[in-house]
């Protein structure tokens, strides 16, 4: 005879731990790692290599100093610091860095409780502070070493994203867009590295589909509304980068398939109107921050009903 065995929750499980999620995440981001190195230089490696060692040293310190198990074996730290030199120009200081990498560990992370109890993305969170604390230098990008300058005699020319000079300025090409051959930052101006990290994220069964197709089909169908070029919208201004590897973090993604439709298109809407009607040409950082702070109301209002329980 058959027993039926009742447990707590939860009961599906994987055999995927959180080290190798967060290796499977590393490997995704290395494309764009290659292609900020070939665009920019060695400089895009060094940026990368402080932000991940600050984020490193200050969960080690955090955890020491507070008596807390280490948890630097599940490379979480590592993919903050990726993460948020994605979302810096290769230009940036790298002691503005360290105190970015310091509020995305230590304020956003730890002091909430450590990895899986973080109220938003610790990287975004990172790159509004910095934005907010240090505009000149978080906008003071270069064009690649690749880029055609009408004036050949220059060698590196400061310059604002294609989003930012839309309206009166000679734009790069869908090609340069999709190769990331214009200015901006580490991770969001290559559409083709991102893209590949996306596929083999999508392999590996890291992330869902949903939540990067829901967000970026958002922002395009939004700005065609508003008389846009859409593909532009899309290859622009980090909506990839934000879509694929920070709108998709489990910790402040909503747990249901229907929870994350409306989480991604709630990130692409206010990504469009904070475009369309805000004092900034970009908003995807803006728009999953806040976002991530509905995602536990979003939870309550998708979660699914347990099998036999009371409907009153």
């Amino acid at each position: 005879m058959n027993k039926l065995i009742i447990e707590p929750n939860p009961h599906i499980r994987s055999s995927n731990t959180t080290s190798q999620i967060m290796v499977g995440v590393i490997i995704a981001a290395i494309p764009s790692i290659i292609a900020s190195t070939v665009f920019f230089g060695l400089k895009s490696l060094i940026l990368i290599a402080t932000c991940v060692s600050a984020c490193i040293f200050f969960e080690f310190a955090f955890r020491l100093i507070f008596k807390k198990p280490h948890t630097i074996a599940n490379f979480s730290a590592v993919i903050t610091g990726i993460l948020l030199a994605f979302c810096l120009p290769v230009t940036f200081p790298l002691y503005m860095a360290v105190i970015g990498s310091f509020v995305s560990i230590v304020i956003v992370k730890e002091m909430f409780g450590g990895i899986g109890q973080n109220f938003a993305n610790p990287a975004i969170v990172g790159r509004i502070v910095l934005m907010l604390s240090f505009p000149s230098y978080m906008s003071n990008y270069v064009e690649p070493f690749f880029y055609n300058h009408a004036d050949s005699s220059v060698d590196v020319v400061s310059s604002a994203t294609p989003l930012a000079v839309e309206a009166g300025e000679i734009l790069p090409s869908y090609l340069d867009l999709f190769l990331g051959n214009h200015g901006g930052t580490l991770g969001e101006t290559s559409a083709l590295a991102l893209l590949l990290g996306f596929a083999y994220l999508l392999c590996m069964k890291i992330i869902r589909w949903i939540t990067p197709v829901v967000f970026v089909g958002t922002v395009a169908v939004g700005t065609l509304v508003f008389g846009g070029d859409p593909l532009f919208a899309v290859l622009t201004g980090g909506v990839l980068l934000g879509a694929i590897f920070m709108a998709t973090d489990y910790t402040t993604n909503p747990m249901t398939p229907h929870g994350k439709a409306i989480f991604a298109f709630g990130c692409g809407l206010i990504t469009v109107i904070i475009r369309q009607f805000g004092g900034m040409p970009e908003g995807v950082a803006f728009s999953i921050l806040t976002m991530n702070v509905l995602t536990p109301l979003i939870d309550r209002v998708t979660k699914t009903k347990p099998f036999g329980a009371d409907s009153s």
